[in-house]
């Protein structure tokens, strides 16, 4: 690349990559090994004491993942990125150095079933970290749920299932006058409609599994540093803040400045934790991030018409897509996504809980799996699958009542997925 700032577009294509200086190689080599060769012990020394960068053990580093890590970070705007074996496990990285046992941190209330299970039941009973859920709609709300033990403040871009948009420069703004980070999960959007750190957001989150890899092969996660949070100023990240002994006292923040996270990711929670991305994944996401603003234009396009189809149909109550004008979340749809509000929404069937079922099952072009981001279209009834480990009012309270259908809108014509959900929409009773 010879420009200095290369478009979106271009960085999908080049950014992380460069011609293999062993074979000429253009595509990224899978590098599937374990370990690397030392120069010398010197050598070893530096690069175990973290006074310079390089291979060591792929639990810790990997040219193929590193190569993704350059690439996203360079999508959303970062500093540096720590690439994981799951969406679940960034977001596991991303809290470790920010909580202690007792401390909270508070999160939307309307996020993905599994992170609310998360949050709710593992990182409470397991670690000790106390999550706050606040509607994020309500910045009042949000500023009485701080106290002196608050660490962080967590949402969704857009949420999932529910099409909810995230304020996030409104929400940036509470976080850092109480001194607190915000980190944004950025999933159902991607960077190429929306990137969170543009609005004050200081980390990003992805399950690199859905519109990232974009065609259902490969899992991973990652967590992508903003580079512009004081870790020092208040003394309540002092995993970051304050010397750590595991590395003869080295302080992340001093040293690393803002990159501090993104090595702490790799040097502490990668090495302690293990939810390492496989070099296969890597080099998978790295092939369907080429094509992402191609998919997330199509991916759009395709459910906007969906969106509006389904809200014309007599056997749907509502439908939650925010790129539609009825929307409570149009405008800020316009605001912070303003090439479309993504492919996944939910609609409620008129005839609830039965009727969602009969009607996921009906579908034939659709694909009935958990997951989102496929270039082929998918549908889920979230109360009797996604959601279901949790109870009927944390259900409704996140977009998954009975009545919920979820649909990821993928890119074949737009003729035949409408032709899908009419002959099965004609199944239901209404």
């Amino acid at each position: 690349m010879t420009k200095s700032n290369p478009a979106f577009e271009t960085l999908c294509v080049h950014a992380g990559l460069e011609p293999d200086s062993a074979t000429g190689s253009r595509q990224l080599p899978i590098h599937q090994t374990a370990s690397f060769v030392f120069k010398d012990a010197d050598d070893a020394a530096d690069l175990f004491a973290l006074k310079k960068f390089g291979n060591v053990y792929s639990r810790l580093t990997n040219p193929t993942v590193t190569a993704l890590e350059t690439r996203l970070a360079a999508l959303e705007g970062g500093t540096g990125a720590t690439c994981t074996a799951s969406g679940h496990a960034a977001q596991l990285l991303a809290l470790l150095p920010l909580m202690k046992s007792g401390d909270e941190f508070i999160a939307s209330n309307r996020l993905y079933g599994g992170t609310i299970n998360q949050f709710t039941h593992t990182f409470k009973n397991h670690f000790g970290w106390n999550c706050v859920f606040v509607d994020m709609d309500d910045a009042a709300a949000v500023k009485k749920a701080i106290t002196p033990k608050t660490r962080l403040i967590y949402a969704e871009s857009l949420a999932n299932p529910g099409g909810v948009i995230t304020d996030i420069e409104m929400i940036a703004t509470i976080a850092h006058e109480a001194g607190l980070p915000l980190i944004i999960d950025n999933t159902m959007a991607s960077p190429a409609l929306c990137q969170p750190l543009k609005w004050g957001a200081d980390i990003v989150l992805h399950s690199t599994t859905k519109f990232l890899t974009g065609n259902g092969t490969a899992l991973g996660g990652v967590m992508i540093e903003g580079g512009k949070f004081d870790w020092k100023k208040s003394g309540n990240y002092p995993a970051l803040g304050s010397g750590n002994p595991s590395y003869q006292g080295l302080n992340f923040a001093d040293t690393f400045g803002g990159m501090a996270l993104t090595v702490h990711g790799h040097a502490v929670g990668l090495r302690d934790l293990g939810p390492t991305q496989s070099p296969m994944n890597a080099f998978l996401t790295m092939c369907g991030m080429e094509t992402l603003p191609l998919r997330m234009e199509r991916h759009a396009s395709n459910a906007l018409k969906v969106a509006e189809y389904l809200e014309k149909h007599p056997k749907v109550s509502y439908v939650t897509y925010a790129g539609l004008p009825s929307s409570k979340y149009h405008a800020l749809a316009k605001k912070y996504l303003p090439k479309g509000a993504g492919a996944v929404f939910t609609f409620g069937l008129k005839g609830g809980f039965d009727d969602g079922v009969r009607f996921m099952e009906s579908l034939k072009l659709f694909s009935m799996l958990a997951n989102i981001g496929d270039t082929r279209s998918l549908v889920i009834h979230p109360a009797s699958t996604t959601h279901r480990q949790l109870d009927d009012v944390a259900k409704t309270r996140a977009g998954a009542g009975p009545e919920v259908v979820r649909v990821s809108i993928g890119i074949e014509h737009i003729d035949d997925i409408v032709a899908d959900l009419e002959q099965a929409l004609q199944k239901v009773n209404g």
